[in-house]
């Protein structure tokens, strides 16, 4: 995998920064009224009326298995683009709070390290370096298996 620097959008879930590449971030919103759609994953929250525009909706802390939290006014809906076999998809993203935008550069990124099959990092593009904390990249396209992206764009 191919480690690049860049501007990435941080955010906390709880005690734990994550970013994410700001080529991939649309908005962030506050958390707004969320329709819940009947059999779909437990982390989709539902969807969401943005402009007339309908957008599925992630809870991250749900599909990372942590646990699950009450929204509040730091509560946040980044609306991140998403590769869908070839095809861009504008999601919904909610998370803890959002922190800033930092420029990590190239050298300031590590390998995520590797656990053989227990743990699935393959979502985690590096460990970002940022003012002596460590900052989990997430390779936002990579968050969701193929099995999933199939249940959500079935969410219309």
């Amino acid at each position: 995998m191919e480690i690049t620097g860049g501007k990435f959008l941080t955010f906390m879930l709880g005690c734990e920064e994550y970013g994410i590449s700001i080529k991939k971030i649309k908005e962030i919103i506050g958390i707004m009224d969320i329709t819940s759609v009947p059999r779909s994953p437990a982390f989709i929250k539902g969807v969401i009326n943005l402009r007339g525009k309908i957008i599925p909706v992630m809870d991250l802390r749900l599909k990372f298995d942590l646990e699950e939290k009450e929204y509040n006014q730091r509560t946040c809906i980044i609306v991140v683009e998403i590769d869908f076999a070839g095809m861009t998809r504008l999601m919904g993203v909610v998370v803890d709070t959002v922190s800033e935008v930092v420029n990590i550069q190239k050298n300031d990124i590590e390998l995520p390290p590797q656990y053989g099959s227990l743990v699935d990092t393959s979502f985690l593009t590096g460990m970002g370096k940022v003012k002596g904390k460590v900052v989990l990249l997430l390779d936002i396209d990579q968050v969701l298996n193929s099995e999933e992206k199939v249940q959500i764009s079935d969410i219309k």
